[in-house]
């Protein structure tokens, strides 16, 4: 997207009208908001259907299959974002891919709620993951459409973003999670669907007024003989793979071990070639090479954190079912309720980050060094959670304030991280790869939980100690790294701050 085209895109959209910031941050706010609501409300005792009995209303997988199947679900979620952004890039635009997105994600949610068999389960999560994809990096990369490159309120205006996001999150375990829980699986699935349903209608009537042509312009769109040999492409590797997964699946080649396998090399694999594709680009300038190389130090540092922040709904899930006391301060608390945690703190604390950026003004840390100290704060909050098993063994029930503790910490790295990454993303991208940039930054989540996916076998209560020592150590250990590089990271960002 040329300059010209960003800056004619910034002027059509009105540029106070929710807390001193572009009216379109209300359209994405309250988009986004609803479809967390549904994503995280499903996420929240996703991994406690699969595994409880049939008798309990679950699919009665094994529990270590269930935790690998979350974590390749999830690699998958942020996989598929490469599709999103090429489509938005190339074809359509942000705009409509976050509506076709928001369409699969409710339909994946409808197909949840209905009681069935595990192929239902798995036809749900492919329409989940196809629209996540489409939605997720699109509508970061419309907020980032509304600000100007050296607007002083982009960093605030992702983090109320940001705030967004975690309200949706904070409040649909609590609801879908306690229905779900106390009640049925389904039902909790079907109120999820209507939480997508209402982000799509608060979109579809603001987004005229609000947004202007943020998400409209399509970046760098195929020309009708690339769009003729693109769909002929895709028809035949559709073919391709339904002809490989028909014959390997009968020989025994593709198993979920194999396929878990496979989604690990791929989240590495995949961001890798992304990288090397933008930074070879005739399309790419020179300054836009050198933010590349800046922005790879950042994206591995993303990686350890998202490691660790996203076990919240994996390891640490299991952790509240199996190893928390449950019955605290007179009340009996729902495993999924613990899922609330991490949006709760970022809900109270997102508000005080982006007004001590906006303090700190040039003052404030750079990029590379906030990242670092997200780093930092993941790695305590797991040498945190292996404290009870020192003091208490690995049999007895863990007081629930010790899981409270360590969501609360990686919650500080979070907003050093999370919201300066999406940020970043967007002053870092080169002009012909915007939408697909921010792709890219998901990606570093995709790979990780493709990671996890290959690590959660080693977690046992017996593990417990040298399983959040290590991963907390290793994280500790990068963000001395990055910090210690911060300085030359930075230069390879010319002129970005």
């Amino acid at each position: 997207m040329a300059d010209l085209d960003k800056q004619r895109i910034v002027e059509s959209v009105p540029q106070r009208g929710f807390f001193g910031h572009p009216k379109g941050l209300f359209t994405l706010f309250f988009t986004e908001f609803w479809e967390r609501f549904s994503y995280y409300g499903m996420r929240a005792i996703l991994v406690y259907y699969m595994y409880y009995e049939l008798s309990q209303g679950g699919l009665g997988m094994e529990e270590s299959t269930a935790l690998a199947i979350m974590s390749i679900y999830g690699s998958l979620v942020y996989m598929s974002g490469i599709i999103g952004g090429w489509l938005a890039d190339r074809i359509f635009g942000a705009s409509k891919a976050v509506f076709y997105g928001g369409l699969f994600i409710m339909l994946g949610h409808i197909t949840l709620a209905i009681p069935g068999s595990i192929s239902l389960f798995f036809v749900s999560m492919v329409l989940i993951v196809l629209g996540t994809g489409l939605l997720k990096p699109n509508v970061s990369s419309i907020v980032g459409e509304l600000y100007s490159e050296h607007d002083d309120r982009r960093d605030a205006g992702f983090s109320i973003f940001y705030m967004g996001i975690n309200l949706g999150a904070f409040i649909a375990p609590l609801i879908v999670g306690t229905v779900g829980m106390k009640y049925n699986f389904h039902l909790g699935f079907s109120i999820a669907a209507v939480g997508m349903l209402a982000g799509l209608i608060i979109f579809v009537y603001t987004r005229k007024n609000n947004l202007g042509l943020a998400g409209s312009v399509v970046a760098s769109p195929l020309s009708p003989a690339e769009r003729k040999k693109v769909f002929l492409s895709i028809g035949i590797g559709i073919v391709v793979l339904a002809v490989i997964v028909a014959i390997t699946i009968p020989l025994g080649l593709l198993t979920f071990k194999s396929f878990i396998l496979l989604v690990g090399i791929l989240g590495i694999l995949i961001p890798t070639i992304y990288f090397i594709v933008m930074f070879r680009s005739p399309r790419t300038t020179g300054v836009e090479r050198s933010r590349l190389i800046a922005y790879i130090p950042l994206f591995i540092a993303a990686i350890m954190f998202w490691a660790i922040q996203e076990q919240g709904a994996t390891i640490l899930a299991s952790y509240a079912d199996k190893r928390t006391q449950l019955d605290f301060a007179g009340i009996h608390i729902s495993p999924a309720w613990f899922q609330s945690l991490n949006p709760l703190f970022i809900i109270t604390l997102a508000p005080l980050f982006a007004w001590l950026w906006m303090k700190l003004g040039q003052r404030q840390p750079t990029i590379p060094k906030k990242f670092a100290l997200g780093l930092l704060f993941a790695g305590l909050s797991f040498l945190v959670i292996l404290l009870p098993a020192y003091f208490g063994g690995e049999h007895s029930l863990v007081n629930p304030l010790w899981l409270v503790l360590s969501y609360f910490i990686v919650v500080l790295g979070e907003l050093c991280l999370s919201p300066v990454g999406l940020s970043a993303t967007t002053k870092l991208a080169p002009a012909a790869f915007s939408a697909q940039t921010m792709s890219l930054w998901f990606l570093s989540n995709a790979a990780a939980q493709a990671i996890n996916a290959q690590i959660a076998r080693f977690y046992s209560p017996a593990t417990e100690m040298v399983y959040f020592g290590v991963i907390g150590g290793a994280a500790i250990l990068l963000s001395i790294l990055l910090f210690s590089f911060s300085g030359k990271i930075q230069g390879y960002m010319k002129g970005i701050t």
